[in-house]
């Protein structure tokens, strides 16, 4: 992947100078991060980051300040193993940690990645309802469609086509001007850690919780690792993978602040908010068509990103287990077994999604929930492999500063768990929110 000549020839024409061959070699590196980024704003992402702008304004976008460090360090992690490992992330527990650890991470990865499927699902149903388009119609299109983007037999052929949805999400910020949030309130409340009027409530709690299980999930710890194998990245590409992550991070936070501010914005209007898909209709008739219209097809993008990409590391991880071929570069015939978990888990979620009155938002919520929650055992599995020096030698694995970072971010997570399941066995312990 990287250039070693001094003049390197692309498609007929010389590329001479450092600069131009730093930058042809970021582009051939670019892909993993920010997919694996801006994917996790996902369907279930909008219905979070709404809600939490439509009930608190403003008042949480410190929260997603304080996740942008944890995000980055956490995947670069995952981007560091990959590289120098050459394997997926489930390979690695099983191989570092036996068979019953391996099953234990590979059991919670699947039941979480395929509830994070019917969410996906989900957002396109409520979405393409409120469009006067029946979901037996759009759901199943959808479905199908997600599985021919990736059934190509070409690695190139899905990142591409995904990296440009990613960079869809940049209209999430034209749709934040549009709502003329506050800024010296928005500056403030970017900055400053606060409580939000109203106290420490059950409904807050909860929320941060799904806050932090949206913004970091198990599922991109597999995705990432497994995209960088499959990718074939070198060691001496890692600076660029580390650079691909960062940007990533960055505009992941961004997208995610503007999706609080569109939720601000019916906090504002004092709209009573139920899904993103009902917010956007409301918002209409005050903020415009556009508006409208372009929060539900983001609804949609959001979900095929996070079906795509959940679903693959489903199949990854899955594949590297059983021992199968697990890669894009393959064609169905090459791969049957990798490509039909990934179809399996697409069309099955989407069948779930159309039993009638199934509560959506709820169901949406609720698996952000439980991300939060599987969360820290899924990360201390990432620390224990970044310090086995015999596996990575000293380059790659963890200095004391990252172990440092990481267990003050297991710490937190530990944290957040723990508040959430002492709040489900007494129900009393925050007051129930005004």
């Amino acid at each position: 992947m990287t250039i070693l000549n001094e003049q390197t020839k692309t498609k007929g024409r010389a590329v001479r100078g450092r600069w131009q061959k730093e930058l042809l070699t970021f582009l051939l590196v670019f892909g993993p991060g920010l997919i694996v980024m801006e994917a996790d704003n996902d369907a279930g992402a909008v219905s979070t980051y709404t809600q939490a702008g439509a009930q608190y304004g403003t008042h949480l976008l410190w929260v997603l300040l304080l996740l942008l460090p944890i995000t980055y360090f956490v995947q670069e992690m995952v981007a560091r193993l990959g590289i120098a490992t050459g394997q997926g992330h489930a390979a690695m527990i099983y191989r570092r940690f036996g068979k019953w650890w391996g099953f234990f991470s590979l059991m919670d990865l699947l039941i979480v990645n395929f509830l994070t499927i019917v969410t996906e699902f989900a957002a396109i149903s409520l979405a393409w309802a409120k469009m006067g388009v029946s979901p037996y119609i759009a759901v199943p299109l959808f479905a199908i469609g997600l599985v021919v983007l990736v059934v190509t037999g070409h690695y190139l052929r899905w990142e591409r086509p995904t990296i440009v949805l990613c960079l869809l999400d940049a209209i999430w910020l034209v749709i934040a001007m549009l709502c003329h949030p506050n800024s010296k309130q928005l500056i403030h409340d970017s900055v400053v850690p606060h409580i939000p009027p109203g106290g420490l409530t059950t409904n807050l709690v909860f929320l941060v919780i799904a806050l932090v299980g949206t913004t970091i999930a198990p599922w991109q710890l597999f995705f990432q690792q497994s995209c960088v194998a499959d990718k074939r990245l070198r060691f001496s590409d890692l600076k660029w993978e580390r650079l691909d992550t960062f940007l990533g991070a960055c505009f992941t936070i961004i997208v995610a602040g503007c999706m609080i501010l569109a939720g601000d914005a019916a906090y504002r209007h004092h709209i009573n908010y139920t899904d993103p898909a009902q917010m956007a209709v409301a918002l209409g008739p005050t903020l415009g068509p556009f508006v409208k219209y372009a929060i539900l097809l983001l609804m949609c993008n959001a979900a095929v990103l996070g079906a795509t990409a959940v679903s693959l590391s489903s199949a990854w991880a899955f594949g590297e287990v059983k021992g199968w071929k697990h890669t894009l570069n393959a064609t169905f015939k090459e791969a049957p077994g990798f490509y039909t978990i990934y179809a399996i888990g697409v069309l099955l979620a989407a069948a779930i999604v159309l039993i009638p009155k199934a509560p959506l938002q709820l169901i949406i919520i609720s698996v952000q929930v439980l991300a939060g929650i599987m969360l820290p055992a899924a990360i201390v599995f990432l620390q224990l492999l970044l310090n086995d020096r015999e596996l990575l030698g000293e380059e790659f694995a963890n200095k004391p500063w990252n172990n440092w970072i990481n267990w003050i971010i297991i710490i937190l997570l530990f944290t957040l768990s723990f508040i959430l399941a002492a709040q489900v066995i007494a129900p009393n312990l925050f007051p129930a929110s005004s």
